[in-house]
């Protein structure tokens, strides 16, 4: 009977052991709470890879920073699953990890369509176009459309006020259509 657990540790007797930077507890501290731990990170981040990777950084943290915890304040368990919880939202509040889902979120059928052997802007003379716009148009319309940026990202990576960013991308879009209906 190999699969019967070699000894039931109480989670006072693992603390002590982390406590005192015992390699072999954070084994049974993962046997004994990842499962658990996986659940709560998928559930926010939705998929099983990225919360694999989540959950391993959060055990790096967990080890790394076990001086802190404090078991006054909670149950190990408790401490743990906060950790985890916050490594999966700034997980999904990442700039990476919301280019990356946009990207996924379009079927691989229509990616293989619009990639680089389908459609192209050149082919309707968009970038043509974008260049009679006036510069602070053009810059919007250039990270919006061709870097996939949204206007909030725009705002926040060039200091510029959100109400502004939208503003000129209205204008620019109203001039577009201007530009567009007079090639017809």
């Amino acid at each position: 009977m190999q699969n019967q657990p070699t000894h039931k540790i109480t989670e006072e007797e693992l603390v002590a052991r982390l406590r005192s930077q015992d390699t072999a507890a954070v084994s049974v501290l993962y046997d004994m709470y990842s499962p658990t731990l996986f659940g709560v990170v998928l559930q926010i981040v939705k998929e099983e890879e990225t919360a694999e990777d989540v959950l391993q950084e959060a055990f790096v943290k967990i080890w790394s920073s076990f001086q802190s915890y404090d078991s006054s304040k909670g149950r190990l368990f408790t401490w743990m699953i906060n950790i985890c919880r916050n490594l999966a939202i700034d997980k999904i509040r990442s700039k990476q990890y919301r280019v990356s889902q946009k990207t996924n979120e379009m079927p691989a059928s229509l990616r293989a369509t619009y990639g680089s052997d389908g459609f192209k802007p050149e082919h309707i003379g968009l970038r043509e176009v974008t260049e009679k716009l006036n510069p602070d148009q053009k810059q919007i319309i250039d990270l919006m459309y061709f870097e996939g940026l949204t206007q909030s990202e725009i705002a926040e990576e060039f200091n510029i006020p959100l109400g502004t960013v939208k503003t000129r991308a209205r204008s620019a879009i109203k001039t577009l259509g201007k530009l567009f209906k007079g090639r017809e």
